[in-house]
C-alpha cells in the first residue's frame, strides 16, 4: 500500500484541519490505519488507529474527544478531523497502513505495527 497524506497548514488556535490518506492498490479495505505525528524536537508519536472497516477507532488521550479518525474504503481513504487545535498539536502528521491485512491494534500502538507510511503533512497552529 502506498499512502499520499495532504491537507495540512496553518491554521489559528482554537480552529480546525481535516487530514486526508490517499492510498493507491485494491486492498486498501484490508488494513487498519493509523495516524503519527512527530513535533520538532520530539519522537513520532501515535495520535489514533482505525481499524479496516472503520468499525472501531482509537485515540491517545491528548487528542481524544477533539481529534476523529474516519475512512472512506470506496474511495480508499482515511481521514484524520482535528478540532480545538492548540499549538501542542504542531507537528508532522503521518498516515501508515497496519503491518499486515486484518489486523488493528488501538492502545499500545506502535510504529512497528504499521508497514507503509506516507510522506508527512506539516500542521502548525499559531496565532
Amino acid at each position: 500500500v502506498q499512502l499520499q497524506a495532504s491537507g495540512g497548514g496553518l491554521v489559528q488556535p482554537g480552529g480546525s484541519l481535516r487530514l486526508s490518506c490517499a492510498a493507491s492498490g485494491r486492498n486498501f479495505g484490508k488494513y487498519s490505519m493509523g495516524w503519527f505525528r512527530q513535533a520538532p524536537g520530539a519522537e513520532r508519536e501515535l495520535v489514533g488507529t482505525i481499524k479496516w472497516d472503520g468499525g472501531r477507532t482509537y485515540f491517545e488521550d491528548s487528542v481524544k474527544g477533539r481529534f476523529t479518525i474516519s475512512r472512506d474504503n470506496a474511495k480508499n481513504t482515511v481521514y484524520l478531523q482535528m478540532n480545538s487545535l492548540n499549538p501542542e498539536d504542531t507537528a508532522v502528521y503521518y498516515c501508515a497502513a497496519s503491518k499486515a491485512q486484518y489486523y488493528f491494534t488501538g492502545t499500545g500502538s506502535t510504529e512497528s505495527d504499521f508497514g507503509s507510511w506516507g510522506q508527512g503533512t506539516q500542521v502548525t497552529v499559531s496565532s
